[in-house]
């Protein structure tokens, strides 16, 4: 008899996280998938050829490469070790997602490069060295408006609009201090400041919901001030959205997508790799797509652990 399959994973807790873990769970257990829940690879030390690794729900050891997948679900705690295990890690076995993917879509720069040589409208973008300050006085130039991005930032968190040169001079110093090796900037594209998130899952379109951005800023994302609201997603958006999935390499993505009012098109400004479930006030407010999430991601789980 064939040893019974067992998976590993590390899931948010807050925001409802917990309920969306028991309910994964108990679905893999319905297919005789044992679930081992907890493993914050923080937790973790490699030893040799293992990772061990102790939960933090039962508090026992695991080695890792035991596991027959690893799913990891924390976009508000990873931290470079854990990055780090986590790249060792997919070497040995499937992880959701892999940690290439998950490494691409962490950075801005990487996933436009990657989507615009897949045929997929982005933001016009430029990276370019610290020391380049010229540059950057052309592209303000050519843009007339521009957006300063972390490259590895989420949430809205240290993005800058650039509308004039007084502004960009104000921002070099800042920038000089914090001692990066290069620079990122987007066009600013006109947009009515509501986007559309699309959830993908395996190939699969889940859910598509709106976000705007909260009074006078330009910002849609909820940790800056931005609010959820229900929308559709047309035929288009939902293509655009599993072709950027596909192109990243992600088996779950969050693809956030704008209409460019300039240019009359879609735009895809981001693609998530773990893109949050629904909370509780969202599915009360009609966001009723968790459930097809879970069973899509349990679905792949199965198909990738079968021996």
């Amino acid at each position: 008899m064939a040893d019974k399959r067992k998976i590993g994973m590390w899931l948010y807790q807050n925001g409802g996280g917990d309920i969306i873990q028991k309910k994964i769970v108990d679905k893999l257990k319905e297919r005789d998938i044992k679930t081992v829940t907890g493993l914050n690879l923080h937790h973790a030390v490699a030893r040799n050829k293992s990772i061990i690794c102790t939960s933090r729900d039962s508090g026992k050891e695991v080695k890792m490469e035991k596991l027959d997948l690893f799913f990891s679900y924390n976009a508000g705690e990873q931290t470079q070790y854990q990055m780090f295990l986590y790249q060792a890690l997919n070497h040995i076995i499937p992880t959701i997602n892999s940690y290439e993917a998950f490494a691409l879509t962490e950075d801005k720069f990487q996933t436009s490069f990657m989507l615009r040589r897949h045929g997929i409208t982005t933001a016009d973008y430029q990276l370019c060295h610290r020391d380049a300050e010229h540059e950057l006085h052309k592209t303000l130039k050519k843009w007339g408006k521009m957006i300063y991005k972390p490259t590895d930032g989420w949430g809205g968190a240290g993005l800058t609009k650039i509308e004039n040169q007084e502004a960009l001079d104000m921002l070099m110093p800042f920038l000089n201090k914090m001692d990066l090796r290069f620079l990122y900037l987007e066009r600013f594209v006109k947009y009515d400041n509501s986007d559309f998130r699309v959830d993908i899952v395996d190939g699969e379109f889940v859910s598509c919901y709106g976000r705007k951005a909260n009074g006078g800023d330009w910002r849609t994302n909820v940790s800056s001030g931005g609010s959820v609201f229900l929308r559709e997603a047309n035929d288009e958006i939902v293509d655009i959205a599993k072709r950027a999935a596909k192109a990243c390499g992600v088996d779950i993505a969050g693809v956030d997508i704008i209409y460019d009012i300039e240019k009359e098109e879609y735009v895809v400004l981001e693609v998530n790799g773990i893109p949050a479930f629904a909370t509780p006030e969202q599915e009360k407010m009609g966001l009723n797509f968790n459930d097809k999430k879970i069973e899509l991601i349990v679905d792949m789980i199965d198909r990738k652990t079968k021996k």
